[in-house]
């Protein structure tokens, strides 16, 4: 279970270079992933998005350019200043402090509420799952996009030496961060596979739920929808 503090200091050790690294790291490929949680959602103008771990605020801010209104929540003050950087007065986008644990936001206002790349670093993801789901009103939507591990032995394998040797070496030569691109793969390595995910958010009472591989199974797009009354 992560630990909230070290997350916290962690993340705001590497705000600096958080986007540059995701770019560089991923050859830009995790743009397109963001944007395939866009078109999941389905996002229209007028709708209200909560972006939960939002980071820079990459993912609301495309939430934001389909015209949704958006509430972008991260606990690392340090990443919501990069964000708010990104923002360019966008009025109907707000950046704010909060804990994925304890989301401060009313109950049942929200047509859309995501994490990318961000329950994998809550201290516990059920929690998680069940603050998002009181967010959402009837027949809102959940997305999750997260790291995974690809199936396959041999691009499995190709891909598992880059994560644990090659990845945490770059990002500690940009980041100056001994221990924050080792803890990407520790925590990926330890996330549940794609069906078991699937099956908690169907344990926490969602319907309609689904996953898509992303590349080969680098990551996985996650939705769901809370029950019509």
């Amino acid at each position: 279970m992560p630990d909230p503090k070290a997350v916290q200091s962690m993340f705001a050790r590497i705000a600096g270079s958080y986007d540059l690294l995701n770019r560089t790291l991923s050859l830009g490929i995790d743009q397109r992933w963001r944007k395939r949680l866009l078109r999941q959602s389905g996002v229209r103008p007028g709708m209200t998005v909560v972006d939960v771990c939002c980071g820079t605020g990459d993912v609301a801010l495309f939430y934001a350019r389909s015209g949704a209104k958006v509430l972008g929540l991260d606990f690392t003050h340090p990443m919501l200043e990069r964000a708010e950087k990104k923002r360019a007065g966008r009025a109907q986008t707000l950046f704010a402090d909060g804990d994925a644990m304890n989301l401060p936001v009313a109950s049942g206002i929200a047509d859309v509420c995501s994490v990318s790349f961000g329950i994998r670093n809550v201290a516990e993801r059920r929690g998680c799952m069940r603050e998002m789901k009181r967010v959402l009103r009837p027949g809102g939507q959940v997305l999750i996009l997260e790291f995974s591990m690809p199936p396959g032995r041999i691009f499995g394998w190709i891909y598992r030496t880059y994560f644990t040797r090659v990845l945490p070496a770059i990002g500690k030569l940009v980041s100056k961060d001994d221990d924050a691109y080792s803890y990407l793969p520790r925590t990926v390595l330890a996330w549940p596979k794609p069906a078991e995910l699937q099956a908690e958010l169907e344990q926490e009472g969602f319907v309609d739920c689904g996953h898509e591989l992303l590349t080969m199974g680098i990551a996985c797009l996650h939705w769901g929808r809370v029950p019509q009354a």
